[in-house]
């Protein structure tokens, strides 16, 4: 039977949607549209894309590469401390991004922890650089790769594994061929967070990475360069991270709420 949604509801709910859509809406009327051409350009529009992309997409494959298997972890593994390593773990989702970014520079900074010994020995220095900002993003990103899986695999019917187990499915193939198929709508969903989170990261990036044209400088660090000197072309370049994120979380519906 369908229940009435009550007509509070309905008028916080609306207060809601207008509260999370207005400045989108303001964007769209502020936006000087008789000089987008003139404003992308000015902006590096194309050179930020293109950079965005490829450091969000590659934050998102190391999340998932580095993410899973620590999710397995913490929800398969008994051993002592799990609950302080979840933490730790966790921990770049409510920590300030600019608190990251110093943690970066401290541990792999030219002087840091790390960062020290591996410009001494390989010649390799991280800051500044586009390798720089994938990890800044994938700092921040692969918790969400962690919280989702480490769901997921909580939820699963461990029936299922032990009945392909006493079949004689070896623990390889059960995976493959049990959990992974259970988990993807989960997979799907951390990664589909990650890339969001990681396109519009700023704080992080900046701090560790600089911002620095056509190498460290992501689309929301365009935009911040932008609003000094051109609102316009801060405008346009806000809306294509809008234009981008909307049309993956709406392809992607499906999954996300298949994620529960």
């Amino acid at each position: 039977m369908r229940t009435r949604t009550p007509l509070p509801l309905w008028i916080f709910a609306g207060v809601g949607m207008v509260f999370v859509t207005l400045p989108l809406v303001a964007l769209l009327l502020r936006a000087p549209w008789d000089d987008v051409a003139t404003s992308l350009q000015g902006a590096g529009a194309g050179e930020a894309l293109r950079l965005s992309i490829v450091v969000s997409l590659t934050a998102t494959g190391l999340s998932l590469l580095l993410g899973v298997p620590l999710a397995w972890v913490l929800a398969r593994s008994r051993m002592p401390g799990r609950s302080l390593l979840r933490a730790i773990v966790v921990l770049p989702v409510v920590l300030p991004p600019v608190v990251g970014g110093i943690s970066l520079l401290a541990a792999l900074g030219r002087g840091g922890v790390v960062g020290r010994w591996l410009y001494s020995t390989f010649d390799l220095q991280l800051t500044f650089t586009t390798w720089g900002a994938i990890l800044a993003t994938t700092f921040v990103s692969m918790p969400l790769v962690v919280l989702a899986t480490e769901a997921g695999l909580r939820s699963i019917d461990r029936r299922y594994e032990h009945a392909a187990a006493a079949l004689g499915a070896r623990p390889r193939y059960t995976i493959r061929r049990v959990v992974l198929p259970m988990l993807g709508p989960q997979l799907a969903a951390g990664a589909v967070l990650a890339w969001a989170r990681a396109l519009g990261e700023f704080g992080a990036t900046i701090t560790f990475a600089g911002n620095l044209a056509g190498r460290t400088q992501t689309l929301p660090l365009a935009v911040y360069e932008a609003r000094l000197t051109d609102p316009g072309g801060a405008i346009f370049l806000s809306l294509i991270l809008v234009a981008l994120s909307i049309g993956v979380l709406v392809a992607m519906r499906d999954r996300i709420t298949q994620a529960r």
